[in-house]
């Protein structure tokens, strides 16, 4: 018979070895200060996996959020109140409203300026609001004597608004960025170099290969939008951080502090660009396998037949169309033999077609990820263009707002979606673009080959983001990391001091030798005189 101490110190030995050689990971107490709307679902998914991890997640959030509801189970919640006038207002509703309502406009000059015009207005709206939400944190002290006794150890926050940033400044806390967007635009913009001649800029519509005309709309556009931060957004927020931090905190420099910025970011969909240490890109880090479909669903997708499914949704934010708009896509849909799922929570039109199912919420993700799946029909958000990317379905892209134009550019430009101007279609356009996309091999080859390219990852974009909140919590930061070339003024930055500097000294030193040439030449001339 054998030894049975052996077989105890073997499974001792084994132990000890599986242990040593998995990661130690301690629970960390972290305060979540998200953005309400699309960017909610992407901070939830990351609540969601770090909770899974044993940390301890506390979600701070205002009475007037839409989206972000108490979850026990998952995270504790705190609530700043806000005034009466906040409880019923929805600043992304009302600009998604005003842009519908101008739709129509949308091709014309004209509708473009007004368009512009209605996208500063929204954007000071928004900046006031968010003014708001951080005036009725910083006035509550019983609220900040919570948050400061609660001893949090990282702040994560979506740097959309200052609110995260501002708060840890004050509780002097490690700082991680969920973003895709800042105060000032996209993320990059604020901490990476970004050259306009190949970054094209948001709603420029352009890709990275730009003709002179190309690069003078960029830059131009670049100039604009730094005129409008610079001298119009960031004062607002100076003023109120020398209120509540003092004298000489200033608003860019706070934003700046964050150790690590998560970017929403994969450079198979976006344009290859410069990047810094700390920025980590987790793009499509929400998108997930997919999941057996209720059965209502499934019975409807598998009625399909060989002819497959058209998944359609709009977005979060956007429940309808106008009926003159939806009735065109309705006409466009009943003409194709592949049944329809549409994310659709308005008056139903009066032509709409018994091969569409017009639901008020759908499993996007789950549906994508269904083999039947054939095309998907999209605003252009970035959630769901991710999770075409993920599952390999090709886009019609119908953008309305904001970036949706640029995500839809870009995967156009990669043979993946085919673009409409909703504006003025036609139901022709939209059916000829689906008989394209559906049937025409070329789009669903370039979306199959993009999502091969996203998954080929040595790790998930999920384990890359858990990984680096970890790692900041672990280290109480990772400032070792962080750039401090903001701390340059522009001068110093662009190296025109150093320009100026050695151009002087250049100016000197050919004045002394042209000085002293011609002191030289002044010698050897009275010298020869005086020989002769």
């Amino acid at each position: 018979m054998g030894n049975p101490g052996w077989k105890g110190r073997f499974a001792f030995v084994l132990c000890v070895t599986i242990t040593l050689s998995c990661p130690i990971t301690r629970a960390a107490r972290i305060l979540v200060v998200p953005v309400d709307g699309s960017h909610w679902i992407n901070m939830k998914c990351l609540i969601e996996e770090l909770n899974l991890h044993g940390h301890s997640i506390t979600v701070l959030s205002q009475s007037t959020s839409l989206y972000i509801k108490e979850s026990p189970d998952l995270y504790q919640s705190i609530m700043i109140q806000m005034p009466r006038e906040y409880e019923n207002y929805n600043v992304m509703e009302n600009i998604v409203q005003k842009t519908l309502d101008n739709l129509q406009e949308g091709s014309t000059v004209w509708g473009k300026i007004n368009l512009q015009y209605e996208m500063l207005m929204f954007l000071f709206e928004y900046h006031q609001w968010a003014k708001e939400i951080i005036k009725a944190l910083f006035e509550n002290n019983s609220l900040l004597n919570q948050l400061e006794n609660a001893n949090f150890e990282l702040i994560l926050t979506d740097p959309v608004f200052g609110l995260g940033s501002m708060l840890a400044y004050y509780l002097k806390l490690p700082l991680v960025y969920n973003v895709r967007w800042q105060v000032g635009g996209e993320g990059h913009l604020l901490t990476a170099p970004s050259p306009p001649s190949y970054i094209p800029r948001t709603g420029s519509h352009l890709t990275d290969k730009m003709n002179i005309l190309q690069r003078s709309q960029n830059v131009l556009q670049t100039l604009n939008e730094f005129l409008i931060i610079e001298l119009l957004v960031y004062p607002r927020y100076n003023e109120i951080c020398q209120q509540y931090l003092g004298p000489d905190t200033d608003f860019k420099s706070i934003l700046l502090r964050a150790d690590m910025w998560l970017m929403r970011v994969d450079f198979v969909f976006e344009f290859p660009r410069p990047t810094m240490p700390n920025i980590v890109y987790i793009g499509g880090f929400q998108c997930k396998p997919a999941r057996p479909l209720a059965a209502e669903f499934e019975a409807f997708v598998q009625s399909s037949g060989k002819h497959g499914l058209v998944v359609m949704s709009m977005g979060t934010m956007v429940n309808s169309l106008p009926m003159e708009i939806t009735m065109k896509i309705a006409e466009a849909l009943s003409q194709i033999p592949q049944k329809v799922i549409w994310r659709y929570d308005g008056e139903t039109p009066p032509n709409i077609g018994n091969n569409t199912l017009l639901a008020k919420w759908i499993p996007q993700n789950d549906l994508l990820g269904h083999p039947n799946t054939r095309a998907f029909v999209s605003h252009g958000g970035t959630n769901g263009i991710y999770e075409a990317i993920y599952h390999g379905v090709p886009v019609i892209g119908m953008p309305l707002i904001f970036d949706q134009f640029d995500n839809v550019v870009r995967l156009e430009s990669r043979g993946a979606a085919k673009v409409i101007n909703i504006a003025t279609m036609h139901s022709t356009d939209l059916f000829q673009a689906l008989n394209e996309v559906i049937n025409g091999a070329s789009y669903g080859d370039n979306m199959k080959r993009l999502s091969a390219l996203h998954r080929d990852q040595p790790e998930s974009p999920m384990e890359r983001a858990v990984f680096w909140v970890e790692y900041v919590a672990r280290h109480k930061g990772a400032g070792h990391l962080r750039s401090e070339s903001h701390r340059l003024p522009w001068y110093a930055y662009y190296c025109v001091d150093v320009m100026i500097f050695l151009l002087s000294v250049l100016l000197l030193l050919t004045v002394l030798v042209v000085g002293t040439l011609k002191k030289l030449c002044r010698i050897v001339c009275g010298e020869k005189q005086k020989t002769e």
